[in-house]
This record gives structure tokens, C-alpha cells and sequence, in this order.
């Protein structure tokens, strides 16, 4: 017989690419010190997995439990039941970004269902830090703060403010993110997709009436000077490097997305626009925390941005379908 410390749970694997399997893990009964043990409640698709499955990510080893877009209840002690957010970015905590307080980009991070297997499961352990209590959220929108997160984090890194003129740059759910929260700061939000399908998934499920094909005239009219910043949401090294000269002088291009290739583009135009490259990774404490305010006071339409949720023993046979058909979807939730 199995004892307690040898229960057994489905975890949701990508074995290599193209390969995604449901798979018996031991539940983990005890947590190191500092850490908790959370009852997964719901988990988030994320390009990031799409990525995985495809063999683009630039930053993982094979195999991986997937899933860093989680929320839980805590399974033991004073908080025991309590909602979580998960923060899925382990940081050190002595490196020097994160004795400068950011711990998004830490220098050896470990991100959950990335660096090491995440949380596509019933079960897991995570630092207590790493858990944010989510009172008024249901378990399907906590598991959405860390995606939207991303976008209120580039927004922050950028700067943006009331009357800027913003391009958001891919129309998956990072961009919608990100267009989303430079529309809160006051921003006059534009986007940009190839794809026209999503482009109308942007004006029907978040209000965005501003949208472009890359075919189109975009530099006309009040539009003429360039936008005052460039956010990439791709992952596409061409449409990066298109998105530069979209710049206005004094403007900048914040890289929301991480791609494997070099990009390149004209220093004498760099430099003549007095341009900044921003690169945005991850997200930090108050990111998280200014989402769960907005979506509190339904600034974010949470429940149209869900296309359909799945339980965790039928996403091997969904897997392929949902990597080929994005471009009808937004977020995909599972349930373990």
C-alpha cells in the first residue's frame, strides 16, 4: 500500500515538443520552510505554454510540468482554504536585482512551469511570499492576474500617461493585456495584429475600436509623427523590427515579448529619434495588486476574456487544436 507521502496526482506535462501528456506525480505532503503547500484551483494557458509545446521557448528543458498562471487555497495551517494569486517567479533574494527590489528580473529566477515544473496539478509548494491573498476574486479570475500583471508591468515600465498615443503591437493576450491597463493610465490606445480575427476579439470582448493589419497605412493624419511608445506584444523578431520606425521622435519601444533571434535596427534612426528600447520582463508584487484592484472594480472584463475552460484529463487530445487555433481564442482556463 501506498503511504500518505506516496499519494498520487495528474500533473499536465509537455514530455518534448509536440508531446503533452497527463502524467502521476507524488502529491507533495510537506513543504520546505518558508514555503506552503496550494490546492491548484485553476490554471491559465499562456503563450508561454504554446511556446513550450512548439519547442520555441529560448529558456527550457524537456520534460516540464507546464502552468504558471495559477490560482490555489492554501492547504494547511491558520490560512488553510484561504484564495490565492501565485506569483510563479522564484526569486533568489541576495542577487543585485533583487537587493534593488526587482525581483522579476533576478539573476538565476526559477519560474514556475519554465525553469522547473509548475503547477499544472492538484498540488503545490511555493514560498509564502509568492502567495497573494484574493479576496473578492473568484478562482478563475485569480488565475488571470499573472498574465494581465505582464501588461500592467510594461505600462509601468514605460511610463505612459494621460493623452499619449500607444501601439500595441500583437492582439493575443499579453497585448490585450497591456493595451487594457495603458487605456487606464489615459493613454489613446491603437493595435496592431495580423490577424484580423483577433483584431476583432480586441473591439468585441475589450472595447478597442482603433485596430490595424500591418498591410495598412498606419503613419496618417494625427498619426503622421509616429506613436509616443511602442509596446511589442509578438514574439515575432520581424514585427519587432517593424514596430521601430512606427516611433515618434522622443518615443519608446517597450519589448513585452522574448524572442530567440537578434533584432535589429538603425542606430542613425535610434538615435536621431532619441528613442529607448525598455525590455519588460514578468511582473512585480504591486503589478499583481494593481490588476486585482481593476479587476475588483471591473475595469477588466475578466469573464469575456475566458474562451472556454477545460479539465486537465482532456487537454492531451486539446492541446494541438489549441496551439493551431489562437486566433479565435483569448485565455484558456484549466481545472485539475
Amino acid at each position: 500500500m501506498r503511504g500518505e507521502a506516496e499519494q498520487m496526482m495528474a500533473c499536465g506535462v509537455c514530455i518534448k515538443p509536440g508531446q503533452f501528456r497527463v502524467m502521476s506525480r507524488p502529491q507533495p505532503v510537506t513543504a520546505p520552510e518558508g514555503w506552503v503547500l496550494v490546492d491548484i484551483a485553476a490554471i491559465g494557458i499562456c503563450g508561454t505554454d504554446y511556446h513550450i509545446f512548439e519547442g520555441k521557448h529560448p529558456f527550457l528543458e524537456y520534460p516540464r510540468v507546464i502552468g504558471h498562471e495559477l490560482s490555489g487555497h492554501i492547504a494547511s495551517g491558520p490560512d488553510k482554504g484561504q484564495l490565492v494569486v501565485v506569483n510563479p517567479y522564484i526569486s533568489c533574494g541576495t542577487c543585485r536585482a533583487c537587493q534593488r527590489g526587482k525581483p522579476n528580473c533576478c539573476g538565476s529566477i526559477q519560474v514556475l512551469g519554465v525553469h522547473r515544473d509548475g503547477g499544472m496539478c492538484a498540488r503545490i509548494a511555493v514560498p509564502a511570499g509568492n502567495l497573494y491573498p484574493a479576496q473578492g476574486l473568484s478562482a478563475a479570475q485569480a488565475a488571470m492576474v499573472e498574465f494581465l500583471a505582464i501588461g500592467a508591468h510594461a505600462v509601468a515600465r514605460s511610463g505612459v500617461g494621460k493623452g499619449d498615443l500607444v501601439l500595441v503591437t500583437g492582439a493575443g493576450p499579453i497585448g490585450l493585456g497591456t493595451a487594457l491597463f495603458a487605456r487606464l493610465a489615459g493613454a489613446d490606445v491603437h493595435i496592431l495584429d495580423i490577424s484580423a480575427k483577433r483584431l476583432g476579439l480586441a473591439r468585441t470582448l475589450c472595447g478597442f475600436e482603433k485596430l490595424y493589419q500591418p498591410q495598412d497605412d498606419i503613419l496618417t493624419g494625427d498619426l503622421a509623427e509616429g506613436f509616443d511608445t511602442v509596446f511589442d506584444a509578438t514574439g515575432n523578431r520581424d514585427a519587432i523590427e517593424a514596430g521601430f520606425p512606427l516611433l515618434a521622435h522622443g518615443g519608446s519601444t517597450v519589448l513585452v515579448s522574448v524572442v530567440k533571434d537578434d533584432i535589429r535596427f538603425s542606430d542613425a534612426e535610434f538615435h536621431k529619434r532619441e528613442a529607448r528600447i525598455i525590455g519588460s520582463r514578468n511582473a512585480l508584487r504591486e503589478d499583481f495588486e494593481r490588476v486585482m484592484a481593476a479587476i475588483r472594480r471591473g475595469d477588466v472584463p475578466t469573464d469575456a476574456l475566458v474562451s472556454d475552460v477545460v479539465a486537465l484529463g482532456d487537454l492531451p487530445a486539446r492541446f494541438p487544436s489549441l496551439v493551431h487555433d489562437r486566433d479565435d481564442i483569448v485565455k484558456i482556463l484549466v481545472t485539475p
